[in-house]
């Protein structure tokens, strides 16, 4: 047994923890978890439980079920937080089939993939995420509701930032399980929040998002509140977005930064931005990935609907930050929080690896309030649109081999065919807006 496996079971006994939840992440980004009393942890830590692929959306069919869930030790970490079954610990695993190769369907295996077409070409490829969430009241049973707590806005504190208790709470929490929080503050919205937690390594930031999921919602419960990361949960107001900044590293050093580039911009920063603006249509389907999503990506909200970039303009898709060095990158503003992190990462590398292969330069800065513009100035500028719905991004996935290529045919046509049932399901229902305009009309 390596030294690696000795000192978790080392750390279980000495805080007495009773269980492992083994946890992994499906195609539509919901967290899986099978838990396991300590009595199984050699099992566990040796890759040796098994469970039933097709009873999980998107695995498997019943004639090739069964897999098995390989634990990334370094994952390891014990909740802060004491069940009244005792403490539990976690590890992240990957899915792979019997005959000991990764299962293709798993959403962190593919974004190994991705990483390691990256780092073939001298890169590794660094995330800084900013998700935001609301907390909600929850009623007299229990159940969530669509009411906030307070009625504060960007920055504000106690008394009018009601929800600053919890979120004090999620930060401590979070730097107890060993997350440098950079940022924790009220949101634009009304109940709404942002933690952001230092930048990293991609695969390792996309298990911290999936983790500070968990802890968010499990914090907000035990103060009677329920977090959401809905994007639009209601309308008129911001909806939530997980702006997402990325870098190239190369020899350990910053490959978007050059001090005698454009804007001390690299001819790689530059030709990664060209791939993400170029193929951006293609990806929304994954970075916004559920109907709701597109209720959040219209003008008027702070949303990045428009296709181009600034150094200081929210109003574009992509914005370049001021710092230089090594905190050079750029934030891609469109994903969402009910993106599955592991996707979503893995099509904007593609998307950027892309633009450096082929040398696509973006297009001009966009310095002016795209929001203010006419739809025929925009035109003239060449700025697009994203799309305005969740089919017609299903379309333009379709459409691009490269960001297909970024999830493989099993995610991809799982994937589809999962969005056109919410979708063809969404269409279908009758909603209380329609009620109003068209009952007494016709």
């Amino acid at each position: 047994m390596n030294d690696k496996k000795l000192e978790i079971i080392k750390k279980v006994k000495e805080n007495d923890v009773r269980f492992i939840r083994l946890q992994f992440t499906d195609i539509t980004g919901i967290m899986k978890n099978l838990a396991v009393p300590i009595s199984q942890l050699e099992k566990a830590l040796n890759g040796e439980i098994m469970f039933d692929g097709s009873s999980i959306n998107g695995f498997a069919d019943i004639s090739e079920s069964d897999m098995y869930m390989v634990p990334d030790l370094d994952t390891f970490v014990i909740f802060p937080w004491r069940s009244a079954n005792g403490k539990v610990a976690r590890l992240i695993c990957d899915i792979y089939l019997p005959d000991g190769t990764p299962f293709l369907g798993c959403p962190r295996n593919n974004l190994k993939r991705v990483l390691k077409e990256a780092h073939d070409l001298g890169y590794n490829m660094n995330v800084g995420p900013e998700a935001e969430f609301f907390l909600f009241l929850s009623d007299e049973k229990g159940h969530a509701t669509t009411q906030t707590q307070d009625e504060a806005g960007y920055f504000d504190l106690a008394p009018i930032d009601l929800g600053e208790n919890a979120r004090r709470d999620m930060d401590s929490t979070l730097e107890e399980m060993g997350y440098e929080i950079e940022a924790s503050h009220h949101e634009v919205a009304p109940g709404q929040h942002e933690i952001d937690f230092k930048y990293g390594n991609a695969l390792h930031v996309a298990d911290a998002i999936m983790t500070f999921k968990l802890v968010v919602r499990s914090i907000a419960q035990r103060h009677g509140l329920h977090a959401s990361f809905m994007p639009k949960p209601i309308f008129g107001i911001n909806g939530s977005g997980m702006h997402t900044h990325q870098s190239l590293f190369k020899d350990g050093q910053n490959a978007f930064y050059d001090p005698n580039g454009p804007d001390q911009l690299s001819d790689t920063a530059r030709y990664y931005m060209g791939g993400i603006l170029k193929h951006a249509r293609a990806f929304t389907a994954i970075t916004n990935p559920t109907v709701n999503s597109y209720k959040r990506l219209v003008p008027g909200f702070e949303a990045p609907v428009n296709i181009a970039w600034s150094g200081a303009n929210r109003s574009c898709l992509v914005r370049v930050p001021a710092k230089r060095g090594l905190s050079t990158r750029i934030e891609v503003r469109n994903p969402d929080p009910s993106c599955n992190p592991y996707l979503a990462m893995a099509v904007m590398l593609m998307a950027g690896l892309d633009g450096i292969k082929n040398k696509i330069e973006p297009p001009a800065a966009v310095d002016r309030n795209i929001y203010k513009m006419e739809e025929e100035e925009r035109a003239a500028l060449g700025i697009g649109s994203l799309p305005g719905n969740l089919l017609e991004a299903l379309h333009e996935l379709d459409e691009s081999e490269i960001i297909k290529s970024a999830l493989g045919s099993h995610i991809y046509e799982n994937f589809r065919v999962g969005r056109l049932e919410e979708w063809n399901d969404y269409n279908m229902q009758v909603t209380a807006w329609e009620v109003t305009k068209y009952l007494t009309k016709f």
